[in-house]
């Protein structure tokens, strides 16, 4: 058994669902691809999917399994590619989509200084919060906060993201600074609509999770204008560390009870799963990589 093209398939027929779809991917019959993933159960020793007359679906193990082959199949393809295409020079069309705050006040920069060193790729940007189909939508590459929510997409971390809670000095001033997360219920409120919940206001005290309901009076569909807001006195805001901390940083604004945050979200470039990643998409994410690398944090 050629154990490469059995796992091969494997994966194909999982991301695409059917065996006849794997199969005409493949250039083989359905009835070889079956067998393929039949010999690769024999040689495993388990049943990685349950096949019924009108569908497939993974069993644990199967499950178990494709997180583990996934990855290192897409790993061998992108040192494969990466081989190929070393001694290319990237052009084309980048077409991707990121979300509209990160990306004009994160992005945008980072997109403008890969422009320049790179002329002959084209970007074509989509900034909104909808989370599109890459796949439907023809979109190459998806800057997004969180990991990946489908199997068939492909992250990368490029940073990561925790929420800051902030009031400028003077409003800290004429109101009294909180001690405890209590205390909020007694100041004004700037929510950022952009949570799914922007009434629900959470925190972690050495491992005890503590929610308090703060519904505002100024409420913004845009961190940027909350921000602003707060530096302009009228409240305390919770907002993304990649749009508060600058004014932290120069004084504009305090950020309150920072050790009391919650884990920090990754912010990942997500791909489509694939054999070939093109060679301009590839240096893009590495360029943001290369820029703010996994472990960046945009509060500091």
């Amino acid at each position: 058994m050629d154990r490469l093209t059995a796992d091969r398939m494997f994966v194909q027929v999982v991301r695409t669902g059917s065996f006849s779809a794997a199969a005409a991917q493949a250039g083989v019959s359905p009835g070889q691809a079956s067998k393929l993933v039949s010999r690769l159960e024999a040689h495993l020793g388990i049943r990685l999917l349950t096949r019924t007359t009108r569908a497939i679906s993974l069993t644990p193990e199967g499950e178990a399994y494709l997180a583990g082959i996934a990855a290192i199949l897409d790993q061998m393809d992108d040192l494969d590619d990466g081989l190929r295409d070393a001694v290319a020079n990237p052009s084309g069309m980048v077409r991707m989509t990121a979300p509209l705050t990160f990306g004009t006040a994160q992005l945008m920069p980072a997109l403008n200084d890969f422009a320049r060193a790179h002329p002959a790729v084209g970007l074509q940007v989509d900034f909104t919060d909808n989370i599109v189909s890459l796949a439907e939508q023809g979109v190459d590459l998806a800057i997004r906060v969180g990991p990946p929510r489908d199997s068939a997409l492909i992250g990368r971390k490029l940073g990561v993201m925790r929420i800051q809670i902030v009031a400028s000095p003077a409003y800290l001033a004429a109101r009294g600074t909180p001690r405890v997360v209590e205390d909020l219920h007694d100041h004004d409120i700037i929510t950022d609509l952009n949570f799914t919940q922007p009434d629900d206001w959470q925190f972690l005290d050495d491992g005890r999770r503590i929610g308090l309901t703060l519904p505002g009076r100024l409420r913004f569909s845009n961190a940027e204008a909350c921000v602003s807001a707060a530096i302009a006195g009228l409240g305390i805001t919770r907002v993304p560390d990649f749009i508060s901390a600058p004014a932290v940083r120069d004084g504009r604004l305090v950020a309150l009870f920072a050790r009391m945050n919650p884990q920090a979200i990754p912010v990942m470039a997500i791909t489509p799963a694939g054999r070939h990643m093109p060679t301009r998409v590839r240096l893009l994410v590495a360029f943001l990589r290369d820029r703010w690398g996994p472990d960046h944090q945009w509060g500091n």
